[in-house]
């Protein structure tokens, strides 16, 4: 018997209508920099129509030359404004993601901390990572927070924000597929993960309810005027966040960033992003740690 070859069939490309018009797409990249500060050139393009179509469905909209009329000729952006941001933001990140950052944490910027409070007092140290995302950055301060804690006498609350309430929600749910967790030490595996048993969750893992209740999350643009967050947290995560903002807007996050700051508090920039810290010239204590003195 002689088998023939299977063609696959060709993919359907998508309509005129079913694209973004340069005008369109300019109305798009305008709003989403104007409003959450996040830059989309025209490279972007097909990467925004990708992701948009999935809301055109959503809605029951034919196409997107339907949907950008619903946007902005027809008032649908003021509700639509939020889920057009879920679908455009990028949301990498892992757990113990450039983990140099957490070993500093733990070996000299706690005890400095500590160093400066009244003796004596059992104080609670704030920290904040200001892009959360779906969690994983937020949890992976809050296991390091947990271990010292346990070991000194202070406690900790961790704040999580991000402009996407769709990564939002990810992250209070705290259940993360398996293979997110590999870079969880083991140790940190068995004392603040629970895997589940039924066999529809045996391949998800979930932060333990002792560490969620340490850590918070709400929503947050980070280039509005003022920030609701109190102006004494002890350490800031932002990292590999400001790449998507254009110079001004990153000098800009970074100068309220450093207003919520107590003295002697300390910003974290990524590895990438180390020289927009050096603008406001705060002393640099290692790759991407800066002190606000």
């Amino acid at each position: 018997m002689s088998h023939a070859l299977l063609r696959a069939d060709p993919v359907a490309e998508p309509s005129a209508s079913d694209r973004l018009t340069d005008k369109d797409f300019a109305r798009i990249a305008a709003l989403v920099s104007g409003e959450a500060g996040i830059k989309l050139p025209p490279a972007k393009k097909l990467m925004v129509e990708g992701r948009l179509r999935k809301r055109v469905r959503h809605l029951g909209l034919p196409n997107l030359t339907r949907y950008c009329e619903h946007l902005f000729d027809e008032d649908g952006l003021v509700r639509e404004f939020v889920h057009l941001v879920d679908a455009v933001t990028t949301n990498k990140t892992d757990f113990f993601r450039e983990p140099e950052h957490f070993v500093s944490l733990e070996r000299s910027l706690l005890p400095e901390l500590l160093s400066l409070r009244r003796r004596g007092a059992k104080p609670m140290l704030k920290l904040w990572s200001a892009a959360s995302s779906n969690g994983a950055e937020a949890y992976t301060i809050a296991m390091v927070m947990a271990d010292l804690a346990a070991k000194g006498d202070f406690q900790f609350a961790v704040l999580g924000t991000d402009i996407s309430t769709k990564v939002l929600l990810v992250a209070e749910r705290a259940v993360y597929p398996v293979e997110m967790i590999a870079p969880v030490p083991p140790e940190k595996q068995q004392r603040y993960l629970m895997r589940g048993c039924s066999p529809h969750r045996h391949k998800e893992a979930r932060i333990v309810p002792e560490l969620r209740s340490r850590v918070g999350f709400q929503r947050l643009n980070l280039i509005d005027s003022s920030y609701p967050i109190d102006r004494d947290v002890d350490v800031i995560f932002l990292r590999n966040v400001l790449i998507y903002f254009d110079k001004p807007t990153q000098e800009a996050v970074v100068r309220q960033l450093v207003g919520h700051l107590r003295p002697g508090g300390f910003l974290i920039l990524g590895h990438s992003e180390s020289m927009i810290g050096t603008n406001l010239r705060l002393p640099q204590r290692s790759p991407g740690v800066f002190q606000n003195t």
